[in-house]
């Protein structure tokens, strides 16, 4: 089978034993294509094979906060039963695409099922809120897709499987804005209600999550 490849340096194709998915899916795409392991990330979006280089120091130091303040919240409250995961791979069996979110957020019993079961990939049904920090290679994968994008993208997909809740962290300093989307629609493929932040400010997530995430050490990109 032939997968169109997308890189920072541009596009091109390669002949697969099996579908992009599926070798996604079995964990053998990164090897079959000679990927160093230097942090880069690879995913299936709209079919094709994004690959994406490691982020610079920001983006895991974001990611790592929020996960933080979720255990945080935990050990204030035995009760809480939410659960934080950076960079766990999404399968969205549907559509035959692999995501890897900066962050997953999903209840504790379904993280220990999920680790029962040995599952190599977290499934869309599995997560509540997925986030995603920009980076200056992929940043369009990210957000709202327009014009001839429309209805490609993670924010469609993500709409599509009807996650609860998608935090978009945009570091672009032309930018410089967190939204946090709700309601998905699945038939339009988009979120219904959106709230923002400028950096710097605090994000505020609503229940069940409840959470605050001050963002005052936060910076755009160099």
């Amino acid at each position: 089978m032939t997968a169109t490849v997308i890189d920072p340096q541009g596009r091109f194709r390669v002949d697969l034993p099996n579908s992009a998915y599926q070798m996604w899916v079995d964990g053998v795409l990164w090897d079959y294509l000679h990927i160093a392991h230097d942090g880069t990330r690879v995913e299936i979006i709209d079919g094709e094979i994004v690959l994406s280089p490691a982020p610079s120091l920001m983006h895991p130091f974001i990611c790592t906060e929020i996960v933080n303040l979720i255990d945080e919240a935990r050990f204030k409250d035995p009760s809480y039963r939410w659960r934080g995961v950076v960079a766990s791979g999404l399968n969205f069996v549907a559509e035959e695409n692999g995501y890897i979110p900066d962050v997953t957020v999903l209840d504790e019993e379904v993280m220990h099922e999920a680790l029962k079961l040995d599952q190599r990939h977290l499934i869309t049904d599995q997560s509540e809120l997925v986030v995603e920090v920009t980076s200056p290679s992929n940043a369009h994968f990210d957000r709202r897709s327009t014009g001839k994008r429309a209805g490609k993208g993670k924010w469609c997909g993500y709409a599509r499987a009807e996650i609860p809740y998608y935090l978009l962290i945009d570091l672009d300093p032309a930018v410089s804005a967190i939204t946090l989307y709700s309601i998905p629609d699945q038939a339009s493929a988009a979120y219904l209600h959106e709230e923002s932040w400028s950096i710097g400010e605090t994000i505020a997530l609503p229940d069940p999550i409840g959470i605050e995430i001050p963002t005052d050490k936060w910076k755009p990109w160099a």
